[in-house]
C-alpha cells in the first residue's frame, strides 16, 4: 500500500476539511506504527508547506501536483488523491507559519538542526526549482519556515548551496568546510555526509520511499562537491 493511499484514507477517517488539524492528530492515531508515523508526518508536511510556498510566490497553477510527480515517485493511479490532498492544504484557512511551526514540532529531539526538518527543507527546494528557478519570494519563505524549524544559518546554507546555482556551487558549503583545512580531515568529512545522508539512513528517521530523489541528489551534490575540491586539496 503506497504512502498517498494511507495519508488519504487517514484524511477520509478525520472527516476533514483542512490539512492543518492532521500534522498534530499524526502522532497519536500511529502511536503504535511510529514509521508509518513519520512517513505519513514528512508527506502531509510536504504537500501542506508547498501548497502554502505556491501561495507565498503569488502564483497558485495547476501545475504543483504535475512538480510532484517529476520531483518524487508518485504512481499514476495515486495523482488524483495527491491532487486532492494539495487542494485541501490550498483551500486551509491556515497561514504557512501555523503549518511550519506544527511540523516542528514533530521533530522528536527537540534539537537545533533536526534531520527529519531538513530532509523536509530540502524537499521544499526541490519542489521550488521545479520550474528552473527559486523565485526570491520562495527564498524569502523557505528562509522562514527554516528558522521556525530551529535550522542554523550554517545548516541552512548548505541546503541553499545544493539548489541555488549562482554560476557555480560551493562545494566548500556543501561539505561544511573551511578553505585551508587539510585532505584527511576533509576526507573524513566527505564520508560522515555520505554515511549520513545515505537513502537507508533518510528511509529509518521517516523519509517515504517515495521521496528517495531527496536523498539521491543530496548524495548526488555532495559527491559533486568532493570530486571539485579533492584535487585541490591534494595540490596544497
Amino acid at each position: 500500500m503506497s504512502i498517498w493511499v494511507r495519508i488519504s484514507d487517514f484524511v477520509s477517517t478525520k472527516a476533514t476539511t483542512a490539512l492543518s488539524g492532521l500534522v498534530e492528530t499524526v502522532r497519536t492515531a500511529f502511536a503504535g506504527d511510529p514509521a508509518t508515523r513519520r512517513r505519513v508526518a514528512f508527506s502531509i508536511a510536504m504537500i501542506a508547506l508547498s501548497a502554502k510556498m505556491a501561495k507565498a510566490d503569488g502564483v497558485v497553477t495547476n501545475s504543483e501536483v504535475d512538480a510532484f510527480r517529476e520531483i518524487f515517485e508518485i504512481p499514476a493511479d495515486d495523482a488524483r488523491r495527491v491532487a486532492g490532498l494539495y487542494n485541501l492544504a490550498k483551500q486551509d484557512v491556515a497561514g504557512y507559519r501555523a503549518y511550519a511551526e506544527q511540523v516542528a514540532s514533530l521533530c522528536g529531539t527537540g534539537s537545533p538542526d533536526c534531520p527529519l526538518l531538513i530532509d523536509v527543507l530540502d524537499g521544499l527546494f526541490h519542489i521550488a526549482k521545479a520550474d528552473g528557478v527559486i523565485h526570491s519570494k520562495e527564498l524569502d519563505f523557505l528562509t522562514e519556515v527554516a528558522g521556525i524549524f530551529g535550522i542554523s544559518g550554517t545548516a541552512f546554507e548548505r541546503v541553499v548551496a545544493r539548489h541555488v546555482d549562482k554560476g557555480h556551487r560551493d562545494p566548500w558549503r556543501i561539505l561544511g568546510l573551511e578553505p585551508g583545512v587539510g585532505h584527511a580531515e576533509a576526507r573524513r568529512r566527505y564520508l560522515q555526509l555520505v554515511r549520513e545522508n545515505h537513502p537507508d539512513q533518510l528511509v529509518a528517521r521517516g523519509l517515504p520511499e517515495e521521496f528517495l530523489k531527496i536523498a539521491n541528489d543530496r548524495i548526488a551534490a555532495i559527491n559533486d562537491a568532493w570530486e571539485v575540491l579533492e584535487p585541490e586539496l591534494k595540490r596544497a
